[in-house]
């Protein structure tokens, strides 16, 4: 299948977040529980022994597969279920490989940024982890750990890192599902898309580090006033299953204004090149 592969203007980035939380208002309940299913499906698999933690790796790939099937769907007035995080799947055998292959290079990538980034920091993220699982934490140490210059280093490579790895993988496996690209090919298109859109994706970002920012400050503001400050930290994770579906639910926009694909209006500042 031909798509259509488009460069929008930087201010696309901000739309496509308020898009994204226009569309979650309209099924809140809905996207959440889809997100929820797939954080209990994730966290149950790092219980497996050797190859758990790779395989919750794996499986982001598929989780924001899964919600721009059942965004797309809900932008054409569908249903939202949690079936559709495994709808690709039962494409032809080509695309489910190629499918598989992405889950597969995404997690070994994203286990060798994680790996480097413990190196460079020289074992600074394993200490850590070992600390945090301690009882009681002891606060003192992990403060001095983070006052260390190597964890600072470590911590700047591994996003640096990842965002170099993010780029190829973030339209890729919508390209295979919907475009029936190959691995290879979806990982070049996607990193094509990101670079022509680049100003767009540098407001994204920037517009999502502004939104929980600013979550953070009214939160803390808030109960600070009232006199309730202990209360602040018990709403970090109703706040973060919030913005992580709110994130997911955008990911269709990206792709449409990228690839001009169904049930979206093409933005007059886009320009278009065929993609066979």
């Amino acid at each position: 299948m031909a798509m259509i592969l488009k460069a929008v203007g930087p201010a696309r980035g901000a739309h496509w977040v308020r898009d994204g939380l226009r569309l979650y208002l309209k099924r809140p309940l809905a996207f959440t529980s889809l997100f929820a299913i797939f954080m209990f499906v994730a966290l149950f698999s790092a219980l497996l022994p050797f190859v758990g933690g790779l395989l919750q790796i794996m499986l982001v790939p598929l989780l924001s597969l899964g919600f721009m099937v059942a965004s797309q769907s809900a932008l054409l007035q569908g249903p939202v279920t949690p079936s559709q995080f495994i709808e690709p799947l039962r494409g032809a055998p080509a695309q489910r490989r190629a499918l598989l292959m992405l889950c597969l290079g995404y997690g070994v990538a994203v286990a060798a940024v994680l790996w480097l980034s413990d190196a460079v920091a020289d074992g600074g993220f394993t200490r850590l982890f070992e600390l945090m699982r301690q009882s009681p934490v002891p606060q003192a140490e992990i403060d001095a750990l983070f006052a260390e210059r190597g964890l600072a280093a470590g911590a700047l490579f591994g996003t640096a890192a990842l965002t170099l790895v993010t780029i190829p993988f973030w339209h890729a496996p919508a390209l295979v599902h919907w475009a029936h690209q190959g691995a290879g090919q979806a990982l070049f298109s996607s990193t094509l898309a990101v670079w022509r859109c680049r100003g767009a994706f540098v407001v994204y970002g920037l517009t999502w580090f502004g939104l929980m920012l600013a979550g953070a400050f009214v939160t803390t503001l808030l109960f600070g006033v009232l006199g309730l400050r202990q209360v602040g930290p018990m709403l970090v994770v109703p706040m973060g299953l919030f913005f992580s579906t709110l994130f997911y639910v955008s990911l269709i926009f990206t792709f449409n204004d990228s690839f001009g694909h169904q049930g979206q209006a093409q933005p007059e500042d886009a320009e278009a090149t065929r993609l066979g």
